[in-house]
């Protein structure tokens, strides 16, 4: 329910900043990642979907595979809820790694193989 209603409020807001393109995405992802300054999005399959959330991987871990993917291993989308909010999504090394931005947070939807 929070969740729904911040994605409410910032689809009124105008200019938000929030990372645009892979190399601004990357640097937050990754800097949330080191800061342990995000959080994961509820969802169904979580155990299997986010290994994140569920401590298989750490963020260092996700961190790493975030500093070496290119921009060619990303891509983005509206979110399904909210279609001013990009959802950044990163295949690298086997690894697929989908997450979004709220400001101030990092959301990570998930990390599997």
């Amino acid at each position: 329910m929070y969740e729904k209603n911040r994605i409410k409020f910032l689809e009124k807001m105008q200019g938000m900043a929030m990372p645009k393109g892979f190399k601004a995405a990357k640097k937050a992802a990754i800097e949330a990642l080191c800061s342990g300054n995000y959080q994961h999005e509820a969802r169904s399959a979580i155990e299997v979907k986010n290994l994140l959330a569920t401590g298989e991987v750490s963020a260092e871990f996700v961190a790493d595979l975030l500093r070496q993917s290119r921009g060619s291993d990303h891509s983005s989308s509206p979110h399904h809820r909210a279609s001013s909010i990009d959802v950044h999504v990163v295949y690298s090394r086997g690894w697929y790694i989908k997450f979004y931005f709220i400001d101030p947070d990092t959301f990570f939807i998930s990390v599997h193989q």
